[in-house]
């Protein structure tokens, strides 16, 4: 496969993953807001530390309000991360490539991209009941596009890059969701236990749509649960253990090297990642710190990232 097809395959599916998850991250934030007492409405500043772009909101935006928050995440033509920037680079990829990816592909994510224009258009005149549905109908168009994928896409070279490209970026995604919300939803000693402390976790949990598989496997919410489910668990698909699993084996089947091998940095460096989750201690993760290691797992991410690009799409000759 030509390097400028794979690259633009592995793109479309890492930006749509990246729209997908924004959309997850307004959305529960906009549902706290319906929920809360009064006195209790949710901060929109964590939504700007998700995105690691704080001085760029600033500069731009200022004050963290809802409308600021909500525009500069989904339709702000200028941030490369929003929801509508993010669909456009996906579109732009797949128009590129598609001659190799199927046709119900490109449907899903060309109609994604529109939908998603038209309300821009409209957004001023839409209320939050209306913006909530929005952002479900993104999530959900996020999932079909991967299920049309994987149902529709020989696995070849193609799906494995478009694999890789997602799995990636939603260990990305969930990483910072957890680290961000985890800090600002430490309970204080008078919110342990109540309704208060219990719907901040839960939305923790729905962000990531894994509140129904938790509660199967803890029953009960706690702090550390929460981070061992979304970090460590093997079987949940968008927990980061399972998502580097996944990206690893797609790493090893592009390459056709064995599991138990690395013929290149970007293999090395995601194996020793996924070993380190293999043995991690959750009670010693959080005692020793739950940021510093996310944020240590984040600068793996971006370095497995980079390598990727060097192996497959911008060799160094």
């Amino acid at each position: 496969m030509l390097s400028r097809v794979a690259d633009a395959i592995y793109w479309a599916s890492r930006y749509v993953e990246r729209a997908e998850n924004v959309a997850r991250f307004v959305d529960v934030n906009l549902n706290l807001m319906l929920d809360a007492p009064n006195g209790q409405r949710p901060s929109w500043e964590p939504l700007v530390q998700t995105s690691g772009d704080q001085e760029y909101f600033k500069k731009r935006y200022g004050e963290a309000t809802k409308e600021a928050v909500t525009h500069f995440l989904t339709f702000d033509r200028d941030y490369p991360n929003s929801i509508l920037s993010a669909l456009s680079y996906a579109r732009e990829n797949a128009q590129t490539v598609r001659e190799v990816i199927s046709r119900e592909m490109w449907r899903e994510l060309n109609s994604l991209y529109l939908f998603v224009k038209d309300t821009a258009a409209t957004k001023g005149s839409a209320s939050p009941e209306e913006m909530i549905e929005f952002y479900n109908r993104v999530k959900l168009a996020g999932i079909y596009y991967e299920g049309v994928t994987d149902a529709t896409l020989s696995r070849g070279e193609a799906w494995y890059f478009a694999r890789l490209g997602r799995m990636l970026e939603r260990a990305d995604k969930t990483s910072r969701i957890l680290d961000v919300k985890y800090f600002i939803l430490l309970p204080t000693t008078r919110d342990i236990g109540t309704t208060t402390d219990q719907v901040g976790w839960s939305a923790l949990l729905n962000s990531a749509s894994a509140l129904q598989m938790y509660r199967q496997r803890y029953h009960v919410l706690a702090p550390s649960n929460v981070a061992e489910f979304l970090l460590l668990d093997r079987d949940f698909p968008r927990s980061i253990h399972y998502c580097l699993l996944s990206a690893q084996d797609s790493l090893h089947k592009l390459s056709g090297t064995p599991h138990d091998r690395h013929s290149n940095p970007a293999e090395r460096l995601i194996g020793q990642l996924r070993a380190r989750l293999d043995y991690a201690d959750i009670e010693q993760v959080m005692t020793e710190g739950l940021h510093e290691y996310l944020d240590e797992l984040q600068s793996t991410l971006n370095e497995i990232g980079q390598a990727v690009d060097v192996r497959f799409f911008h060799p160094a000759w």
